[in-house]
């Protein structure tokens, strides 16, 4: 058997994430019924993040096997006329059989889009989360230093979470304050926020837990320091919202 890594991108507005479920659209299955189509094997799909429901991907990685002669130039055109148009695989390759797109990860990195509401934020409403408060960036910057390194993140695990333990790395956090950014092929300009993270792994609903709880601090409802309390208390009921999910992006997968 022969085994195709793939990379892909989605827009997950209209999906219930990326992993097949008893009820809802997802990715995975899409691309499952789309290989199935194109090489009459059922074949399961794996990818590399298991990414929720609305949240956006511009680098998810993923493996099959097959039994198929077909080159990967062709399984990119061929799977690529049976999927929707808002999920392309950008590119194809043969690896070896020991490669997995998840546990083979060195780190992930996930970006966070907050726009500002009115005439401004028409074009990024459904990939960002529209924002009507002015936020204090200095602030949001001063809390995100206590979360780089190797924490205990279950402050900002959610429930149902099934990874073994809550202990992550976040090699680094950067909050960026844009006057203009470029989507689609265009130029908008328009006040973006922009939060990224990379991490060794992320739990689940991790980066949108530490979003929400960024935007409180960036709306000065606690100081930058309660960051550190929220991070000790290991206790999701201390930290934030969870931000919508719209506003997130998977971005990378880095392999060595």
């Amino acid at each position: 058997m022969r085994h195709i890594k793939l990379t892909l991108q989605y827009d997950g507005t209209g999906y219930s994430g990326w992993q097949v479920q008893a009820k809802g659209t997802t990715v995975q299955g899409l691309l499952e019924d789309a290989l199935f189509a194109v090489t009459g094997e059922r074949t399961r799909m794996t990818g590399a993040s298991r990414t929720d429901a609305g949240v956006h991907v511009l680098g998810q990685v993923a493996v099959f096997r097959t039994g198929s002669g077909l080159s990967p130039e062709i399984f990119i055109r061929a799977v690529n006329a049976n999927l929707p148009n808002d999920i392309r695989i950008m590119t194809a390759e043969e690896c070896g059989p020991d490669f997995h797109p998840r546990y083979d990860a060195e780190s992930k990195k996930y970006s966070y889009l907050i726009s500002r509401t009115g005439a401004y934020s028409v074009f990024l409403r459904r990939y960002s989360w529209s924002m009507p408060y002015k936020l204090n960036i200095d602030a949001m910057r001063e809390a995100a230093r206590y979360l780089a390194g190797t924490h205990d993140f279950s402050c900002f695990r959610a429930s149902g979470c099934s990874s073994k333990h809550p202990v992550r790395t976040i090699h680094n956090i950067e909050i960026a304050e844009l006057t203009s950014i470029e989507f689609i092929g265009l130029q908008f300009n328009v006040p973006v926020i922009k939060i990224s993270i990379t991490a060794n792994a992320f739990l689940r609903h991790m980066a949108r837990n530490i979003a929400g709880t960024l935007v409180d601090i960036g709306r000065e409802r606690s100081a930058p320091e309660r960051m550190k309390e929220i991070l000790e208390s290991k206790d999701r009921r201390t930290a934030g919202r969870t931000a919508p999910a719209c506003g997130l992006f998977l971005e990378k997968i880095s392999y060595d």
